[in-house]
Formats: C-alpha cells, structure tokens, sequence
C-alpha cells in the first residue's frame, strides 16, 4: 500500500518547538489534538500561525497536522509558523522566495537573558542606598 505524499517541517521560537506535517486535503489545521481556534485564543496569533499558506495560496489544498511544545503561547505561534514555512518549501521549491522575503524561514533566534549573580535579574541590580 502506497503512503500519501506527507510533508515535514520543524519550527524553534524562544523555547517552543513544533513539528509541523502537511497532507493533501480539505483544509484542517489541527493544533496539539484540536482545531487551531480551540487552541489559539487570540485571533492575531491564529492569522499568524496560518499566513504562510495564505501567501503560497495553499490554504485550502492541505491539511495541517501540528505537535508544538515548550514555551507560552506567542513562541509556540511562531514555531508553527515557522515550521509550517520549512513544510511549504518541500511543497513547491517556488515558495522560497516568497516566505524569505516575508520572513518566515528565518529563525528568531531571541531569548530570555540568564540570571547573573549579584543581581536580582539579568540586568536588574539591587536597589543603591547611601546609608
């Protein structure tokens, strides 16, 4: 039995890390065992997370199958998003430039600042008094 053509993508934000897998469908975008507006409260953070298929104009020839973890909610929006772009350029190698230049395929490699000792935070120094 033959396997239908699947696509893989990973996508790293902050800590969160998300394995993304396209399949040629009707369109669903499952997030983590539910629909991406069960899983995604706000709707900035859902346009964001399906932009790379709005641009492609693949929104709905493939259904999305995610598995995200680590981090809060905005850097898991950025790992599918990030993610969901590497999946796209195994698609159509025609997409690169498109998602460059929007982007997408550039990992955000920021992160939250270690704690130094001596201090109360990365930077934060304790309060300076005379006496």
């Amino acid at each position: 039995m033959a396997k239908s053509m699947q696509y893989q993508g990973t996508g790293r934000r902050k800590t969160s890390v998300a394995r993304v897998r396209l399949l040629p469908g009707t369109g669903k975008f499952i997030v983590n065992g539910r629909t991406v507006e069960e899983y995604f409260n706000f709707d900035t953070l859902r346009r964001e997370v399906q932009r790379p298929l709005g641009l492609t104009n693949t929104a709905g020839k493939f259904d999305v199958f995610v598995r995200v973890e680590g981090g809060g909610f905005t850097g898991q929006a950025g790992a599918v998003r990030h993610g969901l772009s590497r999946a796209l350029l195994q698609v159509d190698g025609e997409f690169r430039s498109i998602l460059k230049s929007a982007g997408f395929l550039t990992r955000d490699q920021r992160m939250k600042e270690r704690k130094k000792y001596g201090l109360k935070a990365a930077r934060r120094a304790p309060q300076f008094s005379k006496r």
